[in-house]
């Protein structure tokens, strides 16, 4: 009875913060969301038995979403100190989403302590007696489904160098590293002989 209150709960949450995502105007307000969106969804993992896709899922999505949010700021060039400013604004949305992730912590506690999600889940990627979690969604990653596993890295790699090249800006006062005019650099373009007298030396403005 519990699991299932719990599962309701958690689902309706994931919903209505994913569509707050899409819909709301702020990329702060976004990011926060979208935080509650990933933290409901390890809650439904956690029902499901299946441990190891929810601490995965909290902690590598929900630390991408800084990642996400730093890309965003710089694509949309947003001010810092005005966003600073606005610390107090977003403070009471913060609240209630951590009000929301410490309620969906305690049922999921009292879910799991009352019913045992993972000895009573029916799902394939359930612990058994021969298989712990983690070796049981590596053979199904690395043998079933392994061809689209690499091609969600690959695509993920393209995502990442074309945000890298969008938020790239080159300012024309500010020395820059040319890593081609380096390697193709040769003895001619590169070096000059200055003549000077036998213990004469050379000035300062031979050497210029």
């Amino acid at each position: 009875m519990l699991q299932g209150i719990a599962f309701y709960v958690l689902a309706a949450v994931a919903v209505v913060s994913a569509l707050a995502v899409v819909t709301a105007k702020n990329p702060v307000h976004s990011v926060l969301w979208l935080i509650l969106a990933f933290f409901s969804s390890a809650g439904l993992f956690v029902l499901l038995g299946a441990e190891f896709l929810a601490m995965l899922l909290v902690v590598v999505y929900v630390g991408a979403v800084a990642v996400l949010f730093l890309f965003v700021v710089m694509m949309l060039d947003v001010d810092f100190v005005r966003l600073r400013e606005g610390y107090a604004r977003y403070l009471p949305l913060a609240a209630i989403v951590a009000g929301v992730l410490l309620a969906e912590m305690i049922l999921i506690s009292l879910a799991v302590v009352s019913g045992g999600a993972a000895a009573g889940s029916t799902a394939p990627l359930a612990p058994t007696a021969d298989a712990s979690n983690v070796e049981a969604i590596g053979r199904v990653l690395y043998t079933d489904y392994v061809y689209i596993f690499q091609a969600a890295g690959i695509v993920l790699l393209i995502a990442m160098i074309g945000a890298i090249v969008l938020t790239l800006r080159h300012k024309p006062n500010v020395k820059r590293q040319k890593a081609h005019d380096q390697v193709t650099r040769d003895r001619r373009t590169s070096v000059e002989v200055k003549g000077a007298a036998s213990g004469a030396g050379v000035s300062s403005e031979e050497l210029l």
